[in-house]
């Protein structure tokens, strides 16, 4: 058995701070999400793919790797945006079984109003705060510990 590769006081410092940071922003970005549009940021999240994409439509199962979200999960999220009229399901044109989901005209018009008060949200809590140099180093960070952690388990 191999022995446990005990975090040193600065990197435990380190991934405390990370947490903590990390936890806090999200929680307040999801907290000023739904004050100011409604929505939970994991429904921002989905309205913000399916915006980036070609007809603004995407296969249900795509949409969930996409968000990492599992399918029944993502099922009920696009439930709720399909009850507000922001998303719509339409089956596969090609087979019929597959379902795809497609950001509406009324989703395009609330998420561009929700994108703007999120991007200011986004400035202030963290690069405002942060220098230039700052601002580069925890991209190439974040960069360098997503592409590390890409492949998702299977679930």
């Amino acid at each position: 058995m191999a022995e446990t590769r005990w975090l040193t006081p600065a990197e435990q410092r380190t991934w405390r701070a990370y947490l903590r940071a990390t936890q806090h922003l999200q929680a307040r970005l999801d907290r000023e999400l739904e004050r100011d549009a409604g929505m939970p940021f994991a429904y921002f999240q989905i309205l913000v793919i399916l915006s980036e994409v070609p007809d603004r439509r995407l296969r249900m199962s795509d949409l969930a790797e996409r968000t990492w979200s599992s399918r029944s999960r993502l099922s009920h999220a696009v439930d709720r945006l399909e009850d507000r009229g922001w998303v719509e399901r339409a089956s596969s044109p090609s087979d019929g079984r597959g379902a795809f989901a497609r950001l509406t005209d009324a989703g395009f018009e609330i998420l561009t109003v929700a994108a703007a008060k999120h991007v200011e949200s986004v400035r202030r809590h963290v690069f405002d705060r942060l220098t230039p140099r700052q601002v580069q180093q925890l991209g190439a960070i974040s960069t360098r510990i997503a592409d590390a952690s890409a492949t998702r388990e299977p679930t």
